[in-house]
């Protein structure tokens, strides 16, 4: 392909296709994911306790431990606890 203002053609389309090709992956994992929350909601677990979890363990023990202090402080604030 040409080469247009330091842009070769053929390295553009080869990172465009890799994208494409990783983003098509995603799309297979993010339905994946869905089907493994349908199996368990089917199985009588709460999804969105689920999605909550996931998220926590994704962070680290400081942040989670932050966060769930910040919690416990504006639920006291309103009257929740």
């Amino acid at each position: 392909m040409a080469d247009t203002q330091g842009i070769t053609g053929d390295q553009l389309k080869s990172y465009i296709e890799r994208i494409e090709k990783l983003e098509e992956e995603k799309a297979n994992l993010q339905a994946d994911i869905r089907e493994v929350y349908s199996e368990a909601k089917s199985n009588g677990f709460d999804t969105k306790v689920m999605r909550q979890i996931v998220r926590l363990r994704k962070m680290d023990q400081q942040d989670r431990s932050e966060q769930e202090e910040l919690l416990h402080i504006y639920k006291s604030a309103i009257g929740m606890e």
